[in-house]
C-alpha cells in the first residue's frame, strides 16, 4: 500500500483536527501536542498537521508513505537511475515515528518530498541523538522541541 502524504502547517491544532475530522469523516490516527495525523483510506492520503502559529495554511512538506523498507530502497534506486539525487535517512525518528526514508533533492520550486516507511511508533517528535535535518525536510532546518520548531 502506498499513499501520498500532505503535511500542512496549521495555526491551531484543535481547530484543524476538528475541521479535517469532519472533512474526511475520520479521527486522527495519531495525536500529540501540536501534531496530528490522519490515515485516510479514501482517497488514500496521510494528512499530517503541524501546529506552527503564523504559518497556518501553508505547505510543510510532501511525501509518499510506502509499506516497507524494500519499497523505500526500490524507489530510491529508481529515482537515482532517473537522475534525481536523494539524502538517505535510515532508522530515524520524525513525527512521532521511527522511519526509514530518504529526501528527494532538486524539486523545481524547492518543495521537500520524502519517501518513507514507518518502522515503529515513537514517544518523541524527533530523534535527539542525530544531527542534521532528520525530520521535515532536507534543507538544513534543525528540529526543535515542537513540531513548529522542526518544520
Amino acid at each position: 500500500m502506498s499513499r501520498v502524504q500532505l503535511a500542512l502547517n496549521v495555526n491551531d491544532i484543535d481547530e484543524a483536527v476538528a475541521f479535517y475530522s469532519r472533512l474526511f469523516g475520520a479521527e486522527p490516527a495519531k495525536r500529540r501536542p501540536g501534531y496530528a495525523n490522519f490515515a485516510i483510506a479514501e482517497p488514500p492520503l496521510k494528512l499530517v498537521l503541524l501546529e506552527n502559529p503564523g504559518h497556518g495554511g501553508s505547505l510543510n512538506h510532501l511525501g509518499v508513505e510506502v509499506s516497507d523498507t524494500d519499497i523505500v530502497d526500490a524507489e530510491q534506486k529508481r529515482l537515482a537511475q532517473s537522475g534525481l539525487a536523494s539524502v538517505d535517512k535510515r532508522d530515524t525518528t520524525c513525527c512521532y515515528a521511527r522511519q526509514d526514508k530518504f529526501w528527494v533533492q532538486g524539486a523545481p520550486d524547492g518543495e521537500s518530498w520524502e519517501i518513507y516507511t514507518v518502522l515503529a511508533d515513537s514517544q518523541t517528535f524527533y530523534d535527539h541523538d542525530h544531527a542534521g535535518p532528520e525530520c521535515c525536510g532536507a534543507d538544513g532546518r534543525q528540529s526543535g522541541e515542537s513540531a513548529a520548531a522542526c518544520c
